[in-house]
């Protein structure tokens, strides 16, 4: 069992969450239950399973649980997409937000090759 609060990928997923749960509290209320729920869903499911995985008593499952967190950080991409095409997102919010969901994306596949190298 790891403690996933080691992991960078980990540390740098919570914090995106932190981000998007700020900027989301800008949105709307008749956005509450659509595409804010689907955005903060999307982007605290990415440490949820790092941290899942982590729980979990093989690396296999571990990379499961990885991939799973990618899924999530696709989805992600696409609702901050679509935010800022419907004008909820600040510019300022629009420029880092999708940078970071890459560099965790990254930092997933990046931790999931080594894992698989390694057995």
């Amino acid at each position: 069992m790891r403690d996933f609060k080691q992991l960078k990928v980990w540390q740098k997923a919570h914090n995106l969450t932190l981000g998007l749960y700020k900027a989301t509290w800008k949105f709307p209320k008749e956005e509450l239950y659509g595409l804010t729920s689907q955005i903060r869903r999307s982007a605290a499911s990415i440490p949820a399973n790092i941290a899942e995985g982590c729980g979990r008593s093989s690396e296999l499952e571990l990379v499961r649980f990885l991939n799973i967190a990618g899924g999530s950080a696709c989805e992600l991409e696409y609702h901050i997409l679509l935010a800022k095409d419907l004008r909820l997102l600040s510019d300022e919010d629009y420029d880092l937000l999708p940078q970071s969901v890459s560099e965790v994306k990254k930092m997933l596949t990046g931790l999931i090759q080594r894992l698989k190298s390694d057995s």
